[in-house]
C-alpha cells in the first residue's frame, strides 16, 4: 500500500492551511475588542458578539435565511427524488435531454440567474416577494439534489425492491420501506448541499431580496457596504459555530461519513 511521500505531505498541509486560514482570521477578529478591524493582541473581547443581539436586521435576516434555505431545499426534495428515480429506471426519448435541463442551472452565472429572474418576477408581479425568492432559489438548488439523489438511485439494488413486491408490497409500502431506506444517504446528502448553497448564496439573491425578505449574505453585503468595524466577523464566526455544531449533530445521530459517501448501512 501506497503512502505520501513528504512532497505529498508538504503539498497537503500548505493546501489545508491556505483554505483554513481566512475562516481562522475572521474568528479571531470577531473577538477583538477593538472598534476597527484587527486581532486580539492583548485580549480577547465578546463585544461584537453581543452587539449582534443589538442589531436585529441581522437576527431577522439569519432566521430568513434559514426558513429559505430549508424550505427551498424541502420543495427541491420533493421534485427530486420522483425525478432521479425516473431518470435512473426508465430509458425513454429525450432521458438525457430531461437530465440536462434539469442540471442546467449549473452552467448558468447566478448573475444572469438574478437578473432573468428580476424581471420575470416582475413582469408577473411577484417581485420583491418571498414566493418569489423561494422559486428561484428551488430553480438553484434543485441540480445538487438531484444529482446527488440520482447518484444513490442508479446504484441501488433493483432485486431488494422485487423481493418486496414479491412479498405483496404495494406501491407506497415498497417506496417507503424499501426504496426511501437505500437512497436515504443521497437524498440526505443532496438537501444538505442543497441548504448550504441557499443560506449562502448572495451573487443571485441580492438582485431579488427586498428590506422585509433580506437574507443574512444580503445583509452582510449591504452592512460593510457603510460600516467598517468587526460585527460582520462576529456574525460570520457564529454562522461558523453554527454550521460545525449542525455537521457534528449529524455525525453523531446518524454519521457524516454515510451521509458525504452517500452509503447506507444494511443493518441500520
Amino acid at each position: 500500500m501506497r503512502t505520501n511521500g513528504p512532497l505529498a505531505l508538504i503539498f497537503h498541509t500548505i493546501f489545508v492551511v491556505v483554505m483554513l486560514a481566512p475562516i481562522v482570521v475572521v474568528c479571531l477578529v470577531a473577538f477583538t475588542p477593538e472598534g476597527y478591524l484587527s486581532a486580539p493582541t492583548t485580549s480577547f473581547s465578546l463585544r461584537w458578539f453581543r452587539a449582534i443581539a443589538a442589531y436585529p436586521e441581522f437576527v431577522h435576516a439569519f432566521w430568513v435565511s434559514l426558513g429559505l434555505g430549508a424550505l427551498s431545499s424541502l420543495v427541491a426534495l420533493l421534485f427530486a427524488v420522483p425525478a432521479a428515480l425516473a431518470i435512473a429506471r426508465y430509458h425513454f426519448r429525450g432521458r438525457e435531454a430531461l437530465a440536462a435541463l434539469f442540471l442546467s442551472p449549473l452552467m448558468i452565472p447566478h448573475v444572469v440567474l438574478g437578473i432573468a429572474f428580476l424581471r420575470f418576477f416582475t413582469a408577473i408581479g411577484m417581485g420583491g416577494s418571498f414566493t418569489g425568492l423561494l422559486v428561484a432559489h428551488v430553480v438553484v438548488v434543485f441540480p445538487f439534489v438531484l444529482r446527488l439523489t440520482l447518484a444513490a438511485a442508479t446504484g441501488m439494488d433493483r432485486s431488494i425492491e422485487m423481493a418486496a413486491v414479491s412479498l405483496g408490497a404495494g406501491s407506497w409500502t415498497l417506496f417507503r420501506r424499501v426504496t426511501l431506506p437505500l437512497i436515504l444517504p443521497g437524498v440526505i446528502s443532496g438537501w444538505a448541499l442543497a441548504f448550504i448553497q441557499s443560506f449562502d448564496d448572495l451573487t443571485m439573491t441580492v438582485f431579488l431580496a427586498t428590506p422585509g425578505t433580506e437574507t443574512l449574505p444580503v445583509r452582510m453585503f449591504l452592512y460593510i457596504q457603510d460600516n467598517i468595524d468587526p460585527l460582520v466577523t462576529s456574525v460570520s464566526a457564529s454562522v461558523i459555530a453554527i454550521t460545525m455544531t449542525a455537521l457534528m449533530l449529524l455525525d453523531r445521530f446518524y454519521g457524516l461519513d454515510r451521509v458525504l459517501a452517500g452509503k447506507s448501512d444494511p443493518g441500520r
